[in-house]
């Protein structure tokens, strides 16, 4: 009988820890949450202020700077369509989470995109700059967009967004228009280039793709 309560005992105690646990990690989400979308508010802003000048007409009237300053942050969340949920910050936030109990198993969801993945099996969304041709491997300053994911030499793609108005997004297809705010190098976007250059050999390049082609039609003849 004794045996029995303690077993009961135990197995209250670790339901109890558990739910204290998932109960922080809810209140830890929570503050991510809050911390993200402060982060992403700041973004918005700084690349409002930098559109004033553009959006600035002088005139005999006082120009309010506050209205016109907010109407450019309408502006800029407008054409973003990030969302908190799908943010790159708490998605790294759950990861980390879903490893504590689960590790190497796929997070509920991956699945669906690793159907989608490419043939080199790389998470990043294309593997060359759509401004220089040149692999992002070899990219001396490579950013990525916050909100397409597409990724980009740094110089260039600043040039391309100066000149460009709206500046959408340079791959072919891509409706997102790009904010300078929005176009960082982010903390995982050196990790993933990394692991795309240490696959080397097994990820077929374009090159490799022809000369298998020259080689089958050379047989063929």
């Amino acid at each position: 009988m004794s045996s029995v309560v303690n077993k009961l005992a135990n197995a209250t105690e670790r339901e109890s820890s558990e739910t204290q646990a998932l109960i922080a990690v809810k209140q830890l989400e929570k503050a991510a949450l809050e911390l993200v979308a402060s982060y992403e508010d700041c973004a918005c802003y700084a690349e409002a202020i930098r559109e004033v000048p553009r959006a600035y007409q002088s005139s005999d009237q006082r120009t309010d700077f506050e209205k016109l300053i907010e109407a450019e942050v309408n502006k800029v969340k407008g054409a973003s369509s990030t969302s908190l949920e799908n943010h790159p910050l708490i998605r790294q936030f759950r990861e980390a989470v879903w490893k504590v109990h689960h590790e190497g198993q796929s997070m509920p969801g991956d699945e669906q995109e690793d159907i989608v993945m490419t043939s080199t099996q790389t998470s990043l969304l294309n593997i060359t700059c759509p401004l220089t041709g040149k692999p992002v491997t070899q990219l001396t300053e490579p950013v990525r967009s916050a909100d397409c994911r597409h990724i980009y030499e740094k110089v260039p793609i600043m040039h391309y967004m100066k000149n460009q108005r709206p500046p959408k997004c340079p791959i072919a297809g891509c409706p997102r228009v790009l904010q300078v705010g929005r176009v960082i190098c982010d903390s995982l976007l050196q990790v993933e280039i990394e692991e795309l250059r240490s696959s080397g050999p097994s990820a077929p390049s374009a090159e490799n793709i022809e000369d298998l082609a020259d080689d089958e039609d050379d047989s063929n003849e």
